[in-house]
């Protein structure tokens, strides 16, 4: 365990994360999981560079989740951040992330994300739109 927050605990411990409440939730809830297959998602959870699971303190049931890819040493992505509905509106996602990007190996880095409908979320720890600089190429380019 390496933070606690109101009845919840949020590790880093890749052993501890109950991959198929992660599946799940991607599969059923998260816009940007659904077209993934399970071995996509076992090989993207292998290839993580760091996970964080956020784990009600009393059953130790998987609430919410992070992975970050990265050099390990000065940038990293984050990906496939969630709180399931029910656990939602304690903070906990807040928590998450600070976890991910401030409480960690990863503190310092340059981070970067994909989203279409948390910018307020991510605004609140620094992220903001591309850089002039910043260009991507998208799958079937």
């Amino acid at each position: 365990m390496i933070f606690e927050h109101s009845g919840y605990e949020l590790d880093d411990d890749a052993g501890r994360v109950d991959r198929d409440a992660v599946w799940d939730f991607l599969t059923t809830y998260a816009y940007w999981g659904k077209s993934r297959t399970r071995a996509d998602f076992e090989q993207q959870f292998a290839a993580s560079w760091r996970v964080v699971g956020v784990y009600e303190r009393s059953a130790g049931r998987l609430v919410g989740f992070a992975r970050a890819i990265s050099d390990g040493v000065a940038l990293a992505y984050l990906a496939d951040v969630f709180v399931i509905p029910e656990a939602r509106g304690s903070g906990l996602g807040k928590e998450l992330v600070k976890t991910m990007i401030d409480r960690g190996p990863g503190k310092g880095f340059r981070w970067m994300l994909h989203t279409a409908d948390a910018h307020g979320l991510y605004r609140q720890f620094g992220f903001v739109p591309p850089e002039e600089m910043y260009m991507e190429r998208r799958p079937g380019n």
